[in-house]
């Protein structure tokens, strides 16, 4: 099969249907999502703009269904850009929730599509500046490290943190962090396929979701007062940045992380604001 300019998006909510629009412009997009018909909504708004777009259904937690988006890329010969987007906060959820979700499904993704890179690809993976703003204990970070794939990563996690612990706040935290830690180390992996992978950490950004933490996470709240720029970051000003970091212009940018917060990590780098996450 001939190849195509392929790029899969993995989430179809605000940040994923933007990010898959600015893609729209180079790129054919494969547009997935757990909630098909909210898939199948974008992709059919991109095809009114005279973009190509198509719709998959796929659980990022179900080795099953991951398997099955794979193999939908293979027979479109490849892909050129991955962007996994899906994820939860922490109302969204609890612990283990979130930890399959965050982690478990990019983990799953990144494994089950790297035989899929075409020659200069690139995946970039969505973490956040939470991840930044977590203390992780050695023991919890051999975690993270060794069992992202693995069904039982909570239990793990559970067992080393104790069960109060255990909180959503921390479980998006974590996740994140994780996400850190597998692009940087399966940097190497991508490498041999001449194909990239890094993360990008949005900090404050006007998302649904994020509205959503701003009514129920004080944290968030009390993030959004240090913020420099008195602002919270829009979506083009994401979407744009890892269009770029898709590009051929990003060639040498690999197995690392782009925080993206305004100047938020630096204004809070000597803070303590009590725990809670973004």
């Amino acid at each position: 099969m001939t190849k195509e300019s392929l790029a899969v998006v993995i989430g179809a909510g605000g940040m994923g249907a933007a990010i898959a629009a600015t893609l729209s412009r180079d790129h054919a997009v494969l547009l997935a999502d757990i909630d098909a018909a909210r898939a199948e909504q974008r992709a059919a708004a991109l095809r009114s703009e005279g973009r190509t777009a198509t719709a998959a259904c796929c659980d990022v937690t179900s080795a099953e269904s991951v398997y099955a988006l794979a193999a939908m890329v293979g027979e479109r010969g490849g892909f050129r850009v991955l962007a996994h987007v899906a994820g939860m906060s922490p109302s969204m959820a609890a612990f283990d929730a979130i930890m399959r979700v965050n982690l478990l499904g990019p983990a799953r993704v990144a494994q089950a599509l790297l035989p899929f890179a075409q020659p200069g690809a690139a995946a970039i993976v969505i973490a956040s500046l939470g991840a930044h703003l977590v203390a992780v204990p050695p023991p919890v970070a051999a975690v993270l490290r060794e069992h992202a794939t693995q069904d039982d990563i909570s239990e793990r996690l559970r067992a080393e943190l104790g069960e109060d612990a255990a909180t959503s706040d921390l479980a998006y935290q974590l996740s994140k962090f994780g996400v850190l830690m597998l692009c940087r180390r399966e940097a190497a992996r991508w490498a041999e396929r001449q194909a990239r992978i890094l993360s990008v950490s949005p900090g404050l950004i006007a998302t649904p979701m994020g509205a959503r933490e701003w009514e129920t996470n004080a944290a968030k709240r009390r993030l959004a007062a240090m913020a420099p720029l008195k602002r919270e970051g829009r979506l083009d000003e994401i979407s744009e940045v890892v269009a770029f970091l898709a590009s051929d212009r990003a060639s040498f940018i690999t197995g690392t992380d782009v925080l993206i917060d305004g100047g938020l990590a630096g204004a809070i780098s000597d803070v303590s604001f009590g725990g809670g996450s973004i």
